[in-house]
């Protein structure tokens, strides 16, 4: 019988996992193929040992499925962040985290890695019963580690580089931007984090929308927003539905565009391979490598910010980034006299659009966009109200309109062409 424990020293593989339990629907033992039914069993006690209620089942012909099953609208904490707090260390890590830190008690105490090995040995190690060492390439890193965390500093003194501890900042914001933060943020997980070092009253706010799943992707989009501060390209793995294996990509990551409507991240990018502006979904993401900084980063980036005018969501046609290429898409609505909520929402969001009223009842939505079908959904919602729409990419518009057809068929009624 494999062992089984609450904690993980590879959160990728735990990120899939919950990903495919909570994102992308319902999973049984027998829909990983890839994987042994062991790790499986294994995986879901985990998530099951954080989660509690929030693990569900259903059983159907093929067998018993597991997912995760969460009401964002009750749920006063991100409860997926419990898998950021269970990360295991080796006895060795812990111990020795402990031990730099005793030694390294203020910022007025320092010591070269030399040093502190034999300090280490002299008074902390030579208690054990059982043999314990720590070799100074060993300390080296971990120290190299923690200053590249802001947890110390490095100075020089002649040949001899000491290490001493950043003084503590204990100020904290208030619990209630804290608590806010945390729950719809980018990267909302160190404010969880932080929250656990207070003592909060209950939950004060209350989300109609509380997109939860960012939670999963807070390591990967950390390492891009790390990126875009440093101005550097990155190597990254993208994985598609569609393939059994990531595509590894060379991006220099621009801009983070997080949905309103459905809380989804994406990243906007430029591929040197294409020699073009690409967007992925963050939750596709894995493995981000930073490589060296990009000279044309500000260049790249004050392109992007000219394209955004022409952008209804992340889509941009490949090569086709000039204003010669854009589509134009305008319908015409109307609007009954006690449907001010209409008009109001109307405006409210349109977007890179504009609004004009045509007559008492009438009001004309136009837009110059780079991908007319990131509009269908939207023009969709209107769809009793559209008296006439006109698109420049006509086959768009022709599929819209057959599509209607369709529908107005299912129903036994007349088609309007205009």
């Amino acid at each position: 019988m494999s062992s089984y424990s609450e904690l993980i020293k590879n959160f990728e593989r735990i990120r899939a996992y919950m990903r495919e339990f909570y994102v992308y629907g319902i999973k049984s033992r027998e829909d990983y193929k890839s994987k042994s039914a062991r790790t499986y069993d294994d995986e879901r006690r985990r998530m099951e040992s954080w989660l509690g209620d929030h693990m569900s089942f259903v059983r159907t012909p093929e067998g018993k499925s597991v997912f995760i099953s969460i009401d964002s609208r009750v749920s006063d904490h991100n409860p997926l962040y419990k898998a950021w707090k269970a990360k295991s260390f080796t006895d060795g890590d812990i111990t020795l985290h402990f031990i730099i830190f005793d030694i390294l008690n203020s910022p007025s105490v320092g010591y070269s890695v030399p040093e502190l090995v034999d300090i280490i040995e002299e008074k902390y190690l030579s208690e054990f019963e059982e043999p314990m060492s720590f070799d100074e390439s060993t300390v080296r890193k971990k120290l190299k580690e923690y200053k590249e965390l802001g947890l110390l500093t490095a100075r020089k003194e002649g040949k001899r580089v000491i290490y001493s501890r950043i003084p503590d900042d204990l100020s904290l914001p208030d619990v209630h931007a804290l608590d806010f933060y945390s729950e719809i943020a980018p990267c909302g997980v160190i404010g969880s984090f932080l929250l656990d070092k207070t003592e909060h009253a209950e939950h004060p706010f209350d989300f109609k929308h509380h997109y939860i799943t960012g939670a999963l992707d807070a390591g990967v989009l950390a390492m891009l927003f790390d990126a875009m501060r440093k101005k550097c390209a990155i190597t990254v793995n993208n994985m598609s539905r569609r393939r059994d294996e990531p595509r590894k990509n060379r991006l220099i990551p621009l801009r983070i565009f997080i949905s309103v409507q459905n809380g989804r991240q994406h990243l906007l990018a430029y591929s040197p391979e294409f020699n073009t502006f690409r967007s992925f979904r963050v939750d596709y993401l894995s493995g981000v490598k930073l490589e060296e900084p990009s000279p044309r980063f500000d260049e790249l980036r004050q392109m992007l910010d000219r394209m955004q005018p022409y952008m209804w969501g992340v889509n941009i046609k490949r090569g086709r980034h000039s204003e010669e290429h854009l589509e134009h898409v305008e319908f015409a609505v109307r609007i009954e006299e006690d449907e001010g909520h209409i008009l109001r929402r109307l405006e409210r969001e349109k977007r890179v659009g504009r609004v004009e009223k045509l007559d008492e009842r009438t009001y004309l939505f136009s837009a110059d966009v780079y991908d007319t079908m990131e509009l269908i959904p939207w023009i969709r919602s209107f769809i009793c109200r559209i008296v006439s729409l006109r698109f420049s990419n006509r086959t768009v518009e022709n599929q819209l309109k057959a599509d209607l057809s369709k529908m107005y068929s299912l129903y036994g009624l007349e088609v309007n062409e205009k």
